[in-house]
């Protein structure tokens, strides 16, 4: 199979990029483009993004990171039920007391659930895991608290090309993990400085 040049690429697949980059986002969360997975469908696109403590800075600690992908078959498969699939991951460290909590898995579940219903958008297909690893340190190492890494793995069909709210949903899921509060209603994140 030869690549496809720029030409070759569907229209409905450019508009669905054209629409991620017009998403405004947190001031904290920081976007990146990096290359989207080869195999797994004709067409794909990825980002990547942290969630920090100050935009840009090196001495900004990191509060939560993530990818969110946009595999595209104009053909469409069937475990889709569709031509749009976001594949999506979020991680992020938590304290000991909260990743003990037994309802951990099913609470990250609903900040997923809430953050596509903060959108409006209705999850077609929606599968997904959530994971939860508590590190313990011993020995030389002992002096280290406790910690609990979260990991909220999600995908979902979209049910059109525009998938600017489908980005918000999932910067939004970001910063929950995160543990930023929410913006009040009506609040509208501010693009950085140019």
């Amino acid at each position: 199979m030869t690549p496809a040049g720029p030409d070759d690429v569907p229209a409905a697949f450019v508009r669905s990029l054209r629409s991620l980059r017009a998403v405004v986002v947190r001031p904290e969360v920081v976007l990146d483009e990096v290359p989207g997975p080869a195999r797994i469908a004709p067409y794909s696109a990825a980002l990547t993004a942290e969630v920090r403590t100050a935009r840009r800075s090196v001495a900004a600690a990191e509060l939560a990171s993530g990818r969110f992908v946009v595999l595209y078959d104009p053909e469409g498969q069937e475990a889709w039920d569709g031509c749009f699939r976001l594949v999506t991951l979020v991680r992020a460290t938590l304290e000991a007391e909260v990743g003990a909590d037994p309802l951990l898995a099913e609470v990250a579940w609903s900040w997923f659930l809430d953050a596509l219903a903060s959108v409006d958008l209705d999850p077609h297909a929606a599968a997904g895991t959530v994971t939860r690893v508590l590190s313990q340190s011993f020995g030389a190492l002992d002096v280290r608290e406790e910690q609990t890494e979260l990991e909220i793995r999600a995908s979902w069909t979209a049910a059109d090309e525009d998938l600017g709210p489908h980005l918000r949903a999932w910067a939004t899921l970001l910063c929950t993990a995160a543990g930023l509060e929410p913006l009040p209603d009506g609040v509208v994140p501010l693009g950085p400085r140019r």
